[in-house]
């Protein structure tokens, strides 16, 4: 299979992230900070230590402030319901995911205020926008930094800095860039950081997270067993266990680990690199074909390696389906859990296929997926 869903879930993972889950489960696989034998112990020490790697990918002061999550959206949640309170008002763009357009349309009716900033297609959200909409109220700003749709980046550094002159708490959510594009949580004032273990991370999928800044408390989203102050009835203060209840998903995390480590061992600049090369490739290849609608920033335009497309005169679905059963490529159609950016981009209506690589795609692989649109679309016309 030619694999161009990686803004879904990477595939494939490697070789030592396997490997990590498989000694996990085989050696190590008690439940970690629940007992003191020598098992549980190690189950223990793969957690701890895999928040040591991901406090230092992204910069991160103090390990202990990084929360696990099953996933983005749990981290997304516990962010945003744990922070804003009505009569507060939080400032997002029209590109997001329903992981933060529907829990803030939830606290909306619960008396928040949210500012969705329309979005340029071509420039993004232009940091004076932002500026702009922050009022006496403002909380937050809650942003991706890449559309899941089209790849276009929002400039997160320009946006931090206004956020801290602005004593307004800033949070991003890094589900289509962490792992691929350089993040550094202190240069770029970032308060709150949401991350997806299973995406450009390299690790399992059940795996996410949440940074939240040493001196934030956010209300819980649940509460239960940490396996640290047990006699008390009410949860613990200190982060991590405020926000941990339940058993930890040990061997995800332990492959989490390994795929951050991969990472390094690799270079972030050498995969931003393979993985902007290909995109490119893509685009350019697209945009000779006729009868493809390219959607988002012009090739020329720096972005996350996610491409939107539709053939004229058949539905996304019928495209992506075609593409599977005939020629092995797996993409997706639809509105990818986006629809206010489906929106901004016009394609509401009927969505779009989106392509989007990673690490270990090819430039060969790029090459059949263009032969194979080229005749989709020539098909198309007879």
């Amino acid at each position: 299979m030619i694999y161009f869903d990686n803004a879904a879930t990477t595939w494939p993972k490697p070789e030592c992230v396997y490997e990590a889950v498989d000694q996990c489960l085989r050696n190590k696989g008690a439940n970690p900070s629940r007992s003191g034998h020598v098992m549980a112990l190690l189950a223990g020490q793969i957690v701890l230590n895999a928040r040591g790697e991901i406090a230092e990918f992204f910069n991160i002061s103090d390990p202990l402030q990084v929360v696990f999550t099953p996933n983005a959206t749990e981290a997304l949640n516990l962010g945003l319901k744990g922070l804003l309170k009505p009569g507060d008002h939080v400032i997002t763009s029209s590109l997001e995911h329903n992981a933060v357009t529907r829990p803030l349309e939830m606290l909306h009716s619960q008396g928040v205020e949210v500012t969705k900033l329309q979005t340029s297609v071509q420039e993004g959200l232009h940091p004076e926008q932002v500026e702009a909409a922050i009022q006496n109220n403002t909380k937050l700003i809650v942003l991706s930094h890449a559309s899941n749709v089209m790849g276009l980046i929002h400039p997160i550094g320009e946006i931090g800095r206004i956020a801290r002159e602005k004593s307004v708490l800033f949070m991003v959510d890094s589900a289509q860039t962490a792992g691929s594009i350089s993040i550094d949580v202190q240069a770029m004032g970032i308060d709150l950081l949401v991350f997806a273990g299973h995406k450009g991370l390299l690790g399992p999928q059940g795996t996410g997270g949440l940074y939240l800044r040493e001196d934030l408390h956010l209300d819980t989203l649940k509460e239960g067993g940490t396996g640290a102050n047990s006699e008390e009835p009410f949860q613990p203060e200190e982060s991590p266990e405020r926000y941990e209840s339940g058993t930890l998903n040990t061997p995800g995390i332990a492959g989490l680990g390994a795929g951050i480590e991969f990472i390094k061992q690799e270079g972030i600049e050498k995969i931003r690199e393979k993985e902007r090369s290909l995109t490119r490739q893509l685009m350019l290849g697209l945009s000779e074909i006729s009868g493809v609608i390219l959607y988002g920033p012009n090739p020329s335009v720096e972005r996350a390696p996610v491409v939107s497309i539709n053939l004229e005169g058949r539905e996304p679905s019928e495209v992506s389906y075609l593409l599977d059963k005939l020629y092995g490529i797996a993409s997706r159609p639809g509105l990818h859990c986006a629809p206010d950016a489906h929106r901004t981009l016009g394609t509401f209506k009927q969505g779009t296929v989106r392509l989007s690589l990673g690490y270990f795609n090819t430039s060969q692989e790029v090459e059949k997926c263009l032969d194979a649109i080229a005749r989709l679309s020539s098909s198309n016309k007879k």
